[in-house]
């Protein structure tokens, strides 16, 4: 049986605060998560860790 569309998750991308790189797409649920989402990851530009944020 074939998946449903499912309206409330999206794809987001993340790009992190210090240098603005675009780095990281993963999804997200709408109704579960109705701000932007701010996550901890890895910049390769800036070679450490640092905070990734949604843009739109």
């Amino acid at each position: 049986m074939a998946k449903r569309s499912n309206e409330a998750r999206i794809v987001v991308t993340m790009a992190c605060t210090t240098c603005r790189e675009r780095n990281y797409i993963s999804e997200k649920n709408r109704r579960n998560d109705p701000q932007r989402v701010e996550l901890r990851k890895f910049c390769s530009r800036c070679r450490s860790h640092t905070s990734h944020r949604e843009m739109r």
